[in-house]
């Protein structure tokens, strides 16, 4: 990046509200991984990190730290920290482990949620189809975070999210990834209201099975295009 570069942009600010200059700095830093404005492999210079957040080297340093403990960068010895790369293998374990929690939390949902969560998830599935309509990934991506959100929320079982946040960020890595292809789009929406159908007759073992038929058809589209 030249100084012109960092003289223009300042996009990626942390600017001095409440919240401690680390955790914003974590939270700007994970957000340009996980939207693709860090490529995969791109090295993570510290000047240039302090420069375009406008923050200390050790506030940089203690984020990616942080973010190497949540898998997106990768330090190599003589090179210093990039954006890790995920692996098809990688992908194909975190969409295993995603396939049977999420599962269970829409088994779980149909049984535990209250009428005002079912309709709350009924709100958001609705939402979701819009960003599908605005063809926007930038609409979707959070859109369908907020599906989910509502999904665990409801299932009753705090330990469910609780693990899956572990690995929250290279799950939207991987959402990118599936939904690059707009031809994913129109069977994405038709899995997810098949699984909202399923809660509302209470059904949680055809929740169950919907919601792991949906990550695993992403799993197919995101895998092909690792291994591309």
């Amino acid at each position: 990046m030249t100084q012109d570069v960092f003289m223009t942009d300042l996009s990626m600010r942390v600017a001095p509200v409440a919240a401690p200059v680390r955790q914003q700095v974590l939270e700007v830093l994970r957000l340009a991984i996980t939207n693709g404005r860090f490529q995969p492999g791109q090295r993570l210079v510290e000047k240039d990190l302090c420069e375009l957040t406008g923050v200390s080297r050790a506030s940089v340093r203690e984020a990616l730290r942080q973010l190497e403990s949540e898998g997106l960068i990768q330090t190599l010895p003589n090179r210093g920290p990039s954006v890790a790369r995920l692996s098809p293998q990688d992908a194909t374990s975190i969409y295993q482990i995603r396939g049977a929690l999420e599962a269970l939390a829409a088994g779980l949902f149909a049984v535990n949620a209250s009428d005002v969560q079912v309709e709350e998830l009924d709100a958001a599935v609705q939402a979701l189809e819009q960003a599908y309509r605005s063809r926007d990934i930038e609409l979707i991506v959070p859109a369908k975070q907020h599906f989910y959100e509502v999904l665990l929320d409801g299932s009753g079982n705090s330990i469910i999210a609780s693990v899956l946040n572990t690995m929250n960020a290279r799950i939207t890595m991987l959402r990118r990834v599936s939904l690059a292809s707009p031809e994913r789009w129109p069977s994405s929406i038709r899995e997810i209201r098949s699984l909202l159908k399923a809660i509302k007759r209470r059904d949680a073992e055809a929740a169950s099975a919907a919601s792991l038929r949906h990550v695993q058809q992403a799993a197919k589209v995101a895998l092909v295009t690792l291994e591309s």
